[in-house]
Parts: structure tokens; C-alpha cells; sequence
């Protein structure tokens, strides 16, 4: 199996803090993740492979052109700003959606950034779009016959929705990468074992049949994404009973996980997906520093076992949370390992 990334150009994207209960602190979505999943991709056996520059046409598919016009342009329009912070950090937030757009990028910023853990530095555009082209090079791969592919996507994307960023995150390399298997699968399923709901990938197919979300993540009543994971969410419209969240207790160890995991995998089995992707959190690790869930290096195996045995169809692992951790590669070996290389 091939692990796609563009390494210095992923890197260069670094706001250095964040806003947490009030309080700047340093950002954990650092650029040394990078360093830590490659070379836990290794030990798997995996081999690098760049990814080529697609444009924006795939990832237009998923976001809106008024958003991305946004997010190409605002550090430079931030800039002009007469003491402005060094990245774009939004002081308002669009009390409604909708109606009239904002000329001011302050005010772009508010309705385009769903928090205060998503700030716009000078290098995000580039590395966010090489983030992106990872993970359609990893679904090219996957359609060109490939039985998997893993995208070594940073920054993250999967709380990102269709005209909004949030959580680390700005495109949503998961759904981007479900929307290019569409190009020759007719039904694809997203399987999200990510600490944290995929509240963006959520969003962007709610309404749909023709893709699959499925979430397991750490019970969204008072963690983060907070609005969005319970559930009773099961889609809308056509996508009524397409999407199923498995919100867990904070602290969920091995076995209480890979329970519901195999709950997970009923669901997509009876979707019969023509080919999978999975949205790979390595932060529900007992020792990460986010502290929501409690899953071991073993559970990741486990974890991948499962996976791949339930599931035979082409599968592209797009990389999502896991922050810099001793174990942070040890982990990603141990779930590439469970018959995905």
C-alpha cells in the first residue's frame, strides 16, 4: 500500500494557538504529526508517493466556490489590517446563515469559521490544498485498481463542512476523497473513528443515499463538535437513515469501542458499499493529549482488524486527528497492520 503526501508543503501550515476556554494556548496540530505518521506509515511497509496538483475541481465538488474564494485570500486581506493578529482569528461570528454576504473579511471570517480552532496563517491555503490533493491521489489510486491507499492529510478536514472551517480543520479531505470514488463507485461509505464526531462530513452529505456516514466518537453533550454527532441524527430527504452516530462515554477502553465499532460495521454491510473510506482518528488514544477516549495501541489493531475483515471493498484511509504523542506512529503502524498492507 501507498502513503500519499506531499511533505513540505504539509508542514509549512502552522498558527501557533488557539482558543480553548477562553485561554490562547499552543496549537496541537503541529507540523511534527507529520514527521511521527510517516514514519509509523513505514514500519507498516508502506511507499511514499507524491501526490500530483489537481486543481480545484474536485474540491470544488465539495466546497462552495464563495468559500474557497475566502480561504484563498484572506491571510493577504487580513494583512491590510492595522495591527491585526498574525493569523485570521474572527472577533464575530454570523448570528444566521444566510441573506446578505459580508464584504469585510472580519466579517467573512465569522460566517466562514465555525470557531477559534481554525486560524488562517499565511501557509494554510497551500498546505490545506495539498492536503486535499492527498487524499484525491489516494482515491485515484483506489479507482485505478488499487484494494487501498492511505492519505497522510494535514492539516485535517474532517469537521470542515461545505462552507465552513472548524476544529484544525478547513477542506474536508474525507468527503473530497468519498466524492472522487463517486466518480466510479456508484455507493461509497465513510467510516469515522476519529475521537470527535465528522460533523463536517455530516453536513455535506446529509441529504444523500448514494454515500454512507457512519461516526464513532466521544459523546458530543459537553466535548467537542458539542451541536452536532448525537444519536438521533440519522440524515434528511433522500438521506434519511444514511448516516449513524455512535456517541461514547468519555474514557471508552478497547472493548466497549470495537462493541459499537462492530454495530458500525453491520450498518455499512448492509449498505453493501462498492468501496469504503475511513476517516482515521488516532486521538481517541488513551494517551493523546485532547484525553477523550481510551483506546489502546493493541485497540488500534484491533481496530484496523475488524475493519478490513467486515469490509472487503477498495478502501482509501484518509489520516484525521492524533497529535503529537510518543505512541502517536506506534498507532498508526498498529491499525495499518491489521490487513490493510
Amino acid at each position: 500500500m501507498k502513503c500519499i503526501l506531499a511533505e513540505a508543503e504539509q508542514e509549512r501550515h502552522y498558527p501557533t494557538s488557539y482558543l480553548v476556554n477562553g485561554v490562547m494556548q499552543q496549537n496541537p496540530e503541529r507540523p511534527e504529526r507529520i514527521a511521527k505518521l510517516k514514519a509509523g506509515a513505514l514500519a507498516a511497509g508502506l511507499k511514499l508517493e507524491r501526490p500530483t496538483e489537481y486543481g480545484l475541481s474536485a474540491i470544488a465538488a465539495v466546497h462552495s466556490p464563495e468559500y474557497l474564494k475566502f480561504l484563498e485570500g484572506a491571510y493577504a486581506r487580513w494583512r491590510r489590517i492595522e495591527g491585526a493578529s498574525p493569523a485570521v482569528t474572527p472577533n464575530v461570528h454570523a448570528p444566521r446563515r444566510g441573506g446578505a454576504y459580508p464584504a469585510s473579511v472580519v466579517a467573512q471570517a465569522g460566517y466562514h469559521m465555525a470557531d477559534l480552532a481554525c486560524p488562517v496563517s499565511a501557509e494554510t491555503w497551500e498546505s490545506a490544498l495539498w492536503s486535499a490533493w492527498s487524499a484525491i491521489h489516494a482515491a485515484d489510486l483506489v479507482r485505478h485498481g488499487e484494494r487501498a491507499a492511505y492519505a497522510l492529510s494535514r492539516p485535517p478536514g474532517h469537521h470542515a463542512s461545505h462552507d465552513l472551517a472548524g476544529g484544525f480543520c478547513y477542506l474536508n479531505n474525507t468527503a473530497i476523497a468519498a466524492q472522487r470514488l463517486r466518480e466510479t463507485y456508484a455507493r461509497v461509505a465513510i467510516l469515522d473513528v476519529d475521537l470527535h464526531h465528522g460533523n463536517g462530513t455530516q453536513e455535506i452529505f446529509y441529504a444523500r443515499k448514494d454515500v454512507l456516514t457512519v461516526s464513532l466518537h466521544a459523546d458530543p453533550m459537553r466535548f467537542y463538535p458539542f451541536f452536532w454527532g448525537h444519536a438521533h441524527e440519522r440524515g434528511e430527504g433522500d438521506g434519511l437513515g444514511y448516516n449513524l452516530n455512535l456517541p461514547l462515554p468519555r474514557g471508552t477502553k478497547d472493548d466497549v469501542f470495537l462493541a459499537n465499532l462492530d454495530i458500525a460495521l453491520a450498518t455499512v454491510k448492509a449498505f453493501a458499499p462498492d468501496a469504503l473510506v475511513i476517516a482515521l482518528g488516532l486521538d481517541s488514544f488513551e494517551g493523546d493529549p485532547i484525553a477523550g477516549l481510551g483506546i489502546s495501541t493493541k485497540g488500534f489493531a484491533a481496530i484496523g482488524e475488524k475493519i478490513a475483515e467486515a469490509i472487503k471493498a477498495p478502501t482509501v484511509i484518509v489520516q484525521e486527528g492524533g497529535y503529537p504523542c510518543e505512541e502517536l506512529g506506534g498507532n498508526l503502524t498498529a491499525f495499518l497492520s491489521g490487513n490493510y498492507n
